[in-house]
């Protein structure tokens, strides 16, 4: 499988409300969340794979060795920790601070 082929099927995968949304912040964006592959190789056994997870302006770079056990598991789990993190920060925006739904 390929990088980005595996991002697609996650950000699908959370845009269609396949993993379970915790917070109305979630719920709200998902429908936003992009999931990239920002390594120079598309193939998992490339030296090193790097996967944006990106909602508007706030984003997570996480980058991964090829010898790690079940990396699609590891990304994909990484992918919704991420995309919760960023929610979380979403929540903490000062109320002035424009962004946009």
């Amino acid at each position: 499988m390929k990088v980005s082929e595996l991002c697609a099927m996650i950000q699908e995968s959370i845009r269609s409300g396949r993993y379970p949304l915790e917070t109305d912040t979630q719920k709200k964006f998902a429908s936003l969340i992009e999931v990239a592959n920002m390594s120079e190789d598309d193939d998992l056994k490339a030296a090193t794979v790097a996967v944006e997870v990106r909602v508007q302006d706030l984003y997570s770079v996480n980058n991964y060795v090829p010898n790690i056990q079940h990396l699609p598991g590891v990304i994909e789990a990484d992918v919704v920790d991420s995309f919760r993190m960023i929610c979380r920060r979403i929540d903490r925006l000062d109320h002035g601070v424009q962004f946009s739904r």
